[in-house]
């Protein structure tokens, strides 16, 4: 619900209605992923994207009827047989979506959860969508507490861990859990949404590569930070687009700043008295991306170089080095496009071949 979040938090607080429907489960070739959203105001506005177009129509119906009735629904689009332009998925995709009305007295949290997303405040929904229980019955998730109830205490307590578990991880998706909470039992659905805080890219080395990494790891949703010891060239005119610009040694900064799975690390220096030291410090953190430009002759030299100061060939493993797919990329813009395919292959599994040349599904685990 994330892209439609401000505007549903908006018609609440303005006393009004909407109906919010969210992409919940996917099979095949679904065009959105599970989060994104599609809300209808009770005047006929309507915002948002569910399937790239080829439901939001049947959609934009079902949330009105939604809106009068007040009754959440769990609906499913799929492969039309009859015309696959009027209710289905050309793509071949099927989708699940759950649709529920909202204002301030079926949501009273709305505004609040709304706030604390901008606010960058980790978050999470539970949302009851299908079993024994109240269909749209809801959980809010802080680290710090909860609000609201999806029917007892004993399956609040349970499914809280579960939803944490999400959010540290800023994961979405469906949990099967008894009524009361028993963990193999499958009465109820829930569906998890988290709203983590973006994931963060650091970015090392105040280059003209740089400038092109930040505004497409900006453009894929990373809160992007740029850090060089070099304060003529690590200023906020030259990175505009940056969300914080730091003027230190990488090396004596990074075990300063949060460092997780979902964290992208680009190393741009390719000079080793910036790169060594900061690789020795960035292979000993939990960051899913490693990517370190340089030539082959570089790499091979800096691998030696880390090898002598005690770096494993596991860790070794890690290095994405040379940075990027092969695109042919000359440019800093066509560098930044090959480090950034590189980054969602990586988040996703895919194997950076044309899809032209593949049997496989377009996407892992269809």
């Amino acid at each position: 619900m994330r892209e439609v979040l401000d505007d549903v938090a908006a018609w609440a607080a303005a006393g009004r209605a909407s109906a919010a429907a969210t992409v919940v489960r996917t099979w095949s070739s679904a065009p959105r992923q599970p989060g994104a959203a599609m809300a209808v105001s009770d005047t006929g506005e309507a915002v948002g994207s569910v399937s790239g177009g080829c439901v939001e129509g049947a959609v934009y119906e079902l949330g009105r009827e939604v809106i009068d009735s007040g009754t959440a629904v769990l609906q499913r689009y799929g492969v039309s047989d009859d015309d696959a332009f009027t209710v289905g998925l050309t793509c071949g995709g099927t989708i699940e979506l759950f649709v529920e009305k909202v204002d301030t007295a079926s949501f009273p949290e709305i505004v609040q959860l709304a706030a604390d997303v901008r606010d960058h405040v980790p978050v999470a929904l539970a949302t009851v969508i299908e079993g024994r229980a109240e269909l749209g019955a809801r959980l809010i998730v802080w680290n710090d507490r909860a609000s609201g109830t999806l029917g007892s205490a004993r399956l609040d307590e349970a499914v809280i861990d579960d939803v944490r578990g999400f959010l540290a991880q800023g994961r979405s998706g469906v949990l099967h859990i008894g009524a009361d909470g028993q963990r193999r039992e499958d009465e109820l659905t829930i569906f998890i949404e988290s709203f983590a805080p973006p994931p963060r890219m650091y970015v090392f080395g105040a280059t003209d590569f740089a400038g092109a990494v930040v505004r497409i790891g900006r453009y894929l949703g990373y809160r992007v930070t740029v850090c060089d010891a070099r304060p003529v060239f690590a200023t906020a005119k030259r990175f505009p687009e940056a969300d914080e610009i730091v003027v230190d040694w990488p090396h004596r900064w990074l075990p300063t700043v949060p460092v997780d799975e979902r964290t992208a690390l680009c190393v741009l220096t390719h000079d080793p008295k910036f790169d060594i030291p900061l690789l020795e410090v960035a292979l000993k953190t939990e960051a899913g991306y490693i990517g370190v430009m340089g030539s082959r002759r570089t790499h091979d030299d800096r691998t030696a170089r880390l090898r002598e100061i005690g770096i494993t060939e596991e860790q070794l493993e890690r290095l994405h080095s040379p940075i990027g797919l092969d695109l042919g990329a000359r440019t800093p813009e066509e560098t930044a496009v090959s480090i950034a395919a590189e980054i969602v292959s990586l988040r996703w599994g895919g194997t950076g071949r044309p899809l032209r040349l593949l049997q496989t599904p377009i996407h892992v685990g269809e």
